[in-house]
């Protein structure tokens, strides 16, 4: 067997190469007018992508189904055991074929959250040492179809400017802000204040804010991955 060069090219560390950097957003919901029904998996795998070329470590690509909670209802959405299946199997394909040892997940859409409850079955599964899973620009965005990811949308080319006047429409376009969802409002705060925002505030768009976002989300990524790498 040929003996691979580990350490060549621009890589943290030779065992950078046994770390899966892989993307999870939603590829079909509805985001207002002025942002793609892929939004999330777009944010969510141009961070991957960044990430994985600023470390070495492999870019694994972009897992395709996503979860959302009962009470919102946006778009085409899976069960938590049917998004956890197919991560399994991707990331046991990864160890397969690629080496994979550890996996960092770039999750981009709120709805995923509840999956942490099944990264140690996944890790079990999938036979892998370590699957973490990276939240940090749902953490930071603000509201859903907001100022965050209208300015990310931006930032990647993904953004119709002309639109923008019509995304605080919430009569139509009520997923943004999830201001139409009554009873998901009524059980988490986080979405009444993002609801709230929107309806008080409105949106902007600011390019630097959107830049922002992506180089704290980036950067997170990479801490995960320093973190891991000697684990």
């Amino acid at each position: 067997m040929v003996e691979l060069r580990y350490n060549a090219g621009n890589v943290f560390n030779p065992l950078v190469h046994k770390i899966g950097i892989i993307a999870l957003g939603s590829h079909l919901e509805n985001h207002g007018p002025a942002l793609p029904i892929d939004t999330d998996a777009k944010i969510a795998a141009y961070i991957a992508l960044q990430a994985s070329l600023e470390s070495g470590a492999k870019f694994l690509g972009i897992i395709y189904p996503a979860h959302e909670i009962e009470e919102i209802n946006h778009g085409i959405h899976y069960s938590l055991e049917e998004l956890a299946d197919n991560i399994t199997k991707t990331l046991k394909a990864a160890k397969k074929y690629l080496k994979i040892e550890k996996v960092v997940i770039i999750n981009a859409h709120g709805g995923n959250l509840p999956l942490f409850q099944y990264l140690d079955k996944i890790e079990d599964d999938a036979l892998l040492d370590i699957v973490l899973l990276n939240n940090t620009i749902i953490e930071n965005e603000g509201p859903h179809g907001g100022s965050g990811e209208l300015s990310m949308g931006k930032v990647l080319g993904i953004l119709d400017e002309e639109e923008i006047i019509n995304q605080t429409n919430l009569e139509v376009y009520g997923e943004v802000g999830l201001s139409q969802f009554k009873e998901a409002r009524k059980n988490d705060p986080g979405i009444e204040e993002g609801a709230s925002e929107i309806e008080n505030n409105g949106v902007y768009l600011d390019i630097n804010y959107g830049k922002q976002l992506l180089n704290l989300a980036i950067n997170s990524v990479l801490l995960d991955v320093e973190k891991i790498l000697d684990y």
